[in-house]
């Protein structure tokens, strides 16, 4: 174990920009970072990571709805971060978003991508960094189907050789594909033209390879997900329940309001937030989550669902494998889809049939008695 203070002087760039059009509804008023894993914004937990790895000195370049992470996380010092924001007018880029916070970069920085969902040991990968000694070190994961991934080629030493951009399953040359974390020394940012979207992973790290400069693979075995789908962003909270993925040094599971729900209506493993209402002959769970101050109404079912803050389900609805974001009102006896996505405010009226993989968001019309 290296000592706690030995990475101090690594900062890091945390890749908020995107606008998580993956995820809309979700993200039409909530940018994709502030996402909540276990009712906390995936944001803070990758904070929090940071901080446990010994990181203080982080940098944000934001675009999409930056006011909701600014009025946050602040300056970071109730984390015990130092927290600094570069707002892009227009998208960048990976690469092009580095570049743009050039100026704070003083040293080897650590990149991570804002979609990346992972348990990843950010110490022993700076430790590779140092051994191997090269201008970047790239995490990379096994798949079992490659094709929607970039795919890294490395020699027996870790040196990337080449990528190949979503091969087909049956030519992929590996299995290692990019895992969005990355640590760079300051001299890369001369590789990445300014003014401009760059891509990192089709134009930089080609052109470090043509350069002969050293790009080294960093290969594990850690749990990792892409979180910028819905399918995916209820499976990432399944995994946690099951523990497959740790959140960190006080993972939740119960949540802090669980006591004072009704026993009888739980199936577990739920995570209830704070002052929520629960009829005692509803059914919550298993595999879900809900938010701080939802409401659950008699005879009605919940399960394998993520709800945000503020939602109400009334009585006799159904909601299996469902989104729904804070706010929103589902009303008695509907029945929400499997896959279905509900946005922040919406109203799904008394007796709706939502159709499976739905997407409804708030400006859509109340639908009443159809199916939608």
């Amino acid at each position: 174990m290296v000592a706690p203070d030995s990475h101090c002087s690594v900062q890091a760039v945390v890749l908020v920009g995107g606008e998580g059009t993956r995820l809309r509804p979700l993200t039409l008023e909530t940018p994709k970072p502030m996402v909540p894993i276990m009712n906390v914004p995936f944001l803070e937990r990758t904070l929090r990571r940071l901080k446990e790895a010994g990181i203080d000195d982080v940098i944000l370049p934001a675009g999409y709805l930056p006011e909701a992470i600014t009025s946050y996380f602040g300056d970071g010092k109730w984390l015990g971060l130092r927290i600094r924001y570069v707002i892009e007018d227009v998208p960048l880029g990976t690469a092009g978003a580095l570049k743009n916070v050039e100026q704070y970069i003083d040293g080897p920085f650590l990149v991570l991508n804002g979609d990346v969902l992972t348990a990843l040991d950010l110490r022993a990968m700076l430790d590779y960094h140092r051994a191997k000694g090269g201008i970047a070190t790239m995490h990379l994961i096994r798949v079992d189907d490659p094709s929607p991934f970039g795919v890294a080629v490395h020699d027996a030493n870790g040196r990337i050789e080449r990528f190949v951009e979503k091969p087909k399953r049956e030519d992929a040359p590996s299995n290692e594909i990019n895992a969005g974390t990355y640590i760079l020394e300051r001299e890369i940012l001369d590789l990445i033209p300014p003014g401009r979207a760059v891509s990192i992973e089709r134009e930089t790290f080609p052109a470090l390879i043509a350069s002969g400069r050293g790009l080294y693979a960093y290969t594990t075995a850690d749990y990792w997900i892409d979180l910028g789908r819905p399918e995916a962003y209820l499976d990432a909270h399944r995994h946690i329940f099951e523990g497959a993925m740790p959140l960190g040094p006080a993972p939740e599971v119960d949540g802090p309001g669980r006591e004072s729900v009704p026993a009888a209506a739980v199936r577990p493993p739920v995570f209830i937030g704070r002052d929520c209402r629960i009829a005692p002959d509803a059914i919550v769970g298993p595999y879900t989550v809900l938010g701080d101050g939802c409401e659950i109404q008699s005879g009605a079912t919940v399960a394998d669902s993520l709800l945000w803050d503020g939602v109400v389900v009334e009585a006799g609805a159904e909601l299996n494998w469902t989104i729904v974001a804070s706010r929103a009102r589902i009303g008695a006896g509907a029945h929400v889809g499997r896959g279905a996505v509900i946005g922040h405010d919406a109203r799904i009226g008394p007796g709706t049939i939502v159709a499976a993989n739905a997407r409804i968001a708030a400006e859509r019309p109340e639908a009443t008695d159809q199916t939608v």
